[in-house]
C-alpha cells in the first residue's frame, strides 16, 4: 500500500511539472523545473526567462493545482456517494449540488448578477445556489428516520432537472452570444478562469473533506454492506448518512464552483481505483484522491492543446473517456460494484 501510495505521489508530481510546461507556447520540462525552483525557493530570474516565468508561475501554476485539487476532490467525493446511497452510478452530481450551482453561474453569466464581485462573481453565485439546491435537498429528503438512500437520490434527480431547466432557460433567453458561449462552457467544466486567488479556499475545503472522509472509512465500508449490516456493527447509519451528506455537499459546491460541471471523474475513477485495490475503503480512500488529481491535470492539458488556440471543455474529454471506461468494465466479467 505505501508503494502504491509513493508511486502515485510521484505520478502526480511529474503530472504537475508537465501540465505547467505543456501548452499552446511549451516550454522545455528542465527549464519548466527551473523555474518553479527557483520561484519558491527565492531564486533569481533573468531578465531573458521573464516572460516564460510568467506564463510558469502566474498562469499555469494555479491553473494546474487548482486541476489537482478539483480531481482529487471529486474522485474522493464519488468514493464517499457511492458508499453513502450504496448505488454503483452515484458521482458527486448525483444530488443535484451541480445543477442549482449551475442556476447561479449562468445567472452571472446572462443577466450580470453580482457584478460587484468581478471576477469572482460566478464563483459566488455558482457556491450560493449550490448551498441553496443542498438545503433544498435535504429538506425534501429527509424522513421521520432520517434519510434514505433511494429517496436522496430520486429527489436529487428530480430536482436536478428542474434547476437544469431553469439554466437552460437562462441560456436560451440570454441577449448575447458570448454570454451564452460562457454559459454552456462553464456547464461542461472549465478551469480558465483559474488564478492564485481562486485557489485556496477550494485546496483548504478539498484537503479538509478528504483528510475527514478517510476518518470514516471503516464506517464507510460498514454502510456499504447496507443499513441492517452497519446497525449491527455498531455504527449510527442515519447520523453518518447526514454527516456525509454535509461534507460531501460542501465539498461538491466548492469544486463546482471554481471549475463547472466536471463530469465522469466522481463515477470513473472510484471503480478504477477498486479495480486495483479492492473494495476497501481503508485502501480506497488513499489511493483516489492522488488518481483523479493527476487524471484531471491530464485532462486539462490535452483541453488546452488539442484545439489550440481555443479550449475544450474538460466534460468533453472526460466523457469521450469515461464511456468507453465504463463499456469496457460492465463487459468485465470479474468486475463488480466495489471490487473485482
Amino acid at each position: 500500500m505505501i508503494g502504491k501510495i509513493s508511486a502515485l505521489v510521484g505520478v502526480l508530481a511529474v503530472s504537475v511539472v508537465a501540465g505547467v510546461s505543456l501548452g499552446p507556447v511549451s516550454i522545455p520540462f528542465g527549464q519548466t523545473a527551473e523555474l518553479l525552483h527557483a520561484a519558491i525557493t527565492g531564486g533569481v530570474i533573468s531578465a531573458a526567462d521573464a516572460g516564460q516565468y510568467h506564463i510558469v508561475w502566474d498562469i499555469r501554476l494555479p491553473r494546474v493545482l487548482l486541476a489537482a485539487v478539483v480531481g482529487a476532490g471529486l474522485a474522493t467525493v464519488g468514493v464517499a456517494m457511492q458508499a453513502m446511497v450504496r448505488n454503483a452510478l452515484a458521482d458527486p452530481y448525483v444530488l443535484g449540488i451541480s445543477s442549482g450551482a449551475s442556476v447561479g453561474a449562468i445567472a452571472v453569466a446572462t443577466l450580470g448578477v453580482l457584478p460587484s464581485l468581478g471576477v469572482y462573481a460566478m464563483s459566488v453565485g455558482a457556491f450560493t445556489t449550490a448551498l441553496g439546491a443542498s438545503v433544498l435537498v435535504y429538506l425534501t429528503a429527509r424522513t421521520n428516520r432520517g434519510l434514505a438512500p433511494l429517496k436522496l437520490v430520486l429527489t436529487g434527480t428530480a430536482l436536478g432537472y428542474g434547476f437544469s431547466a431553469i439554466a437552460m432557460l437562462l441560456v436560451f433567453q440570454a441577449p448575447r452570444g458570448d454570454a451564452s458561449r460562457a454559459a454552456m462552457l462553464w456547464l461542461l467544466g472549465s478551469l480558465g478562469g483559474a488564478s492564485w486567488q481562486s485557489l485556496p479556499v477550494a485546496a483548504f475545503v478539498t484537503a479538509g473533506g478528504i483528510v475527514h472522509l478517510l476518518t470514516k472509512a471503516r464506517p464507510l465500508n460498514a454502510l456499504a454492506m447496507g443499513d441492517e449490516t452497519a446497525t449491527t456493527l455498531g455504527v449510527p447509519v442515519q447520523r453518518l448518512r447526514t454527516h456525509l451528506f454535509l461534507v460531501t455537499a460542501a465539498m461538491t459546491g466548492v469544486l463546482v464552483a471554481v471549475s463547472g460541471a466536471v463530469g465522469f471523474v466522481g463515477l470513473m475513477l472510484p471503480h478504477l481505483t477498486r479495480m486495483v485495490v479492492g473494495a476497501d475503503h481503508r485502501k480506497v480512500l488513499p489511493l483516489v484522491p492522488l488518481a483523479g488529481a493527476s487524471f484531471l491535470v491530464w485532462v486539462d492539458v490535452a483541453a488546452r492543446m488539442l484545439a489550440a488556440p481555443e479550449e475544450l471543455p474538460l466534460g468533453v474529454i472526460t466523457a469521450a473517456l469515461g464511456v468507453p471506461c465504463f463499456v469496457f468494465l460492465m463487459r468485465r466479467k470479474a468486475y463488480v460494484f466495489g471490487g473485482r
